[in-house]
């Protein structure tokens, strides 16, 4: 007998809820509220699950095109522990002793480790003595913001200005490491005498798609974060949804892949369907993993165009170039896995960005793929290229393909990125062979048609200000029954940040939908469902 025939002879009572969007943040909270016993429907407008965690074809095999290590792992060992799993269980992981091999065109590298006094002898090795007691006094600053912060931000599902000043005044110190009134960039100008290093860490801001002149000073944190650990998962980031998945499908969650929500609907004020192409879905509540600035601009109903305020999703943070692909490269340049090549004027870098224009001297982070654990392969490897970019203009309207090269940037803006991407790195005595075609080429065009309404960027807001923090939007939005979960909501982007953002959604839909058992049914449906 059929799930749908079985559920005629045995009504199903269980609050049904819709999750639109199969990334990270998607799969983690379908995974949680399956876990409770609730009937969860996930509706990915793709072909498989992961969202920005997505992989490219290549002549080595799939490239990693989104994030390509995990970091904060006891997020994930948490997500799988609440769920009676284990993360060993379901995804093979290897921590990195060697963060990031970082180049000047000068010559000068330095490769910052997980272990402090490495990265420390490294620091005063490239620069001296006193970088390196600048160093330490960082490392220092970023763990205090980090423990101090990480529960009444990251951890609470709901942050207050007040609970931090709680934080804050129990503990004076951490005004001068806040430095409430700088921003990143120019506090780490103040913190180093060497600007190689205040050029190095200022980057960080990036990682959230800020621009560090614009960025809060807090945001040094991220080192700490960084610092804590980096596991490769072997077999590529897209392993890690794909566990996700099948242990979300086997707690009971059904996906459907292809199926793309084209509106909400609405009665006595809170959802009640969800629509696609294939028809009309009857649920309980509608958790959204997408840019929540779609809901804003009515692409999802106009009923919920209030839904979110406009001020949680504006202004935008950056966008990139990302170009993925394999390739032979000369052994003259000692790649790790992870290399940053530094821009030649700091105080430059960025202007063009906050202009809402291509950088021309600009800094370029590469994953070496096939180098993880140190490994020094023969023949063609993958490569993922990373170049930030601003995010399109208000004046684009967003698209529902679902083929981003159906909105590809101009001939013109491609040859453009090309050209400067890999005349950047030859100017390092870096050179593939074969060269890339465009066609490896992901732009911000490009993720604004992956991703709707999301003007390219990939980070959702912009993290400039200090109250950026406290702006973005929460878990529950305006509506009642709809929800938000992934990059774009609380606490930020990023893989483990999206993941967060899935237990606090999971928790609150939990308490609203009164949701008690922590064990799914029995009856397990056989096989990924599609639409």
């Amino acid at each position: 007998m059929s799930i749908t025939a079985l559920e005629n002879v045995i009504p199903d009572h269980r609050p049904h809820i819709a999750v639109i969007g199969a990334g990270i943040g998607g799969l983690s909270a379908a995974l949680r509220l399956a876990h409770t016993g609730a009937r969860v429907s996930v509706f990915e407008r793709h072909a498989g699950p992961g969202g920005k965690m997505r992989t490219l074809p290549s002549i080595a095999g799939p490239v990693d095109a989104g994030p390509t290590v995990l970091t904060m792992k006891p997020v994930f060992d948490q997500l799988f522990a609440d769920v009676d799993a284990r993360l060993e269980d379901h995804v093979s992981l290897r921590r990195e002793p060697l963060l990031a091999r970082h180049f000047w065109k000068d010559g000068t590298t330095l490769d910052l480790m997980v272990d402090t006094a490495a990265s420390t002898g490294n620091v005063g090795a490239a620069f001296g003595p006193r970088a390196a007691a600048e160093f330490t006094r960082f490392c220092e600053r970023a763990k205090a913001l980090f423990e101090n912060f990480d529960a009444p931000m990251m951890q609470t599902s709901a942050p207050s200005l007040a609970s931090l000043t709680r934080t804050v005044l129990q503990k004076p110190a951490l005004i001068r490491a806040m430095a409430p009134h700088q921003t990143l960039a120019k506090m780490l100008r103040a913190q180093f005498s060497e600007p190689k290093l205040a050029q190095l860490f200022a980057r960080y801001a990036t990682y959230v798609g800020g621009i560090p002149d614009e960025a809060p000073a807090i945001l040094g944190l991220i080192w700490e974060a960084e610092r804590r650990g980096v596991w490769h998962v072997e077999g590529g980031m897209h392993r890690l949804a794909a566990a996700i998945e099948a242990l979300a499908h086997r707690q009971g969650a059904e996906f459907h892949y292809r199926a793309h929500v084209i509106r909400i609907e609405i009665s006595q004020g809170r959802p009640c369907a969800v629509h696609t192409e294939a028809g009309r879905v009857a649920v309980d509540a509608v958790l959204f993993n997408g840019d929540p600035r779609a809901l804003s601009q009515g692409m999802l109903g106009e009923a919920l165009e209030d839904a979110v305020a406009q001020t949680a999703v504006e202004p935008r943070s950056l966008s990139a170039q990302v170009q993925a692909f394999a390739a032979r490269v000369g052994p003259d340049i000692p790649l790790a896995a992870h290399n940053v090549f530094f821009a030649d004027d700091p105080a430059k870098e960025y202007t063009p960005l906050s202009l809402g224009k291509l950088q021309t001297d600009p800094t370029l982070y590469i994953c070496a793929q096939d180098r993880f654990g140190g490994a020094r392969p023969i023949g063609p490897e993958r490569f993922e290229i990373i170049l930030n970019a601003p995010p399109l203009s208000g004046t684009h309207a967003a698209t529902d393909s679902l083929d981003a090269n159906d909105r590809p940037q101009s001939s013109q803006e491609s040859d453009q990125c090309q050209i400067l991407i890999f005349k950047r790195l030859a100017a390092f005595g870096l050179h593939f062979s074969p060269a890339p075609d465009l066609t490896s080429l992901t732009g911000p065009h490009n993720f604004d048609a992956l991703f709707p309404a999301s003007s390219g960027s990939l980070y959702g807001r912009s993290p400039a200000g200090m109250i950026a923090a406290f702006a973005r939007p929460t878990a529950r939005t305006k509506m009642p029954g709809l929800y938000l979960v992934g990059g774009g909501t609380h606490p930020g982007a990023g893989v483990p940040m999206a993941t967060l953002s899935a237990r606090h959604a999971a928790e609150a839909m939990r308490e609203d939908l009164c949701l008690t058992s922590t064990s799914p049914l029995a009856a397990m449906p056989g096989g990924t469902s599609t639409a």
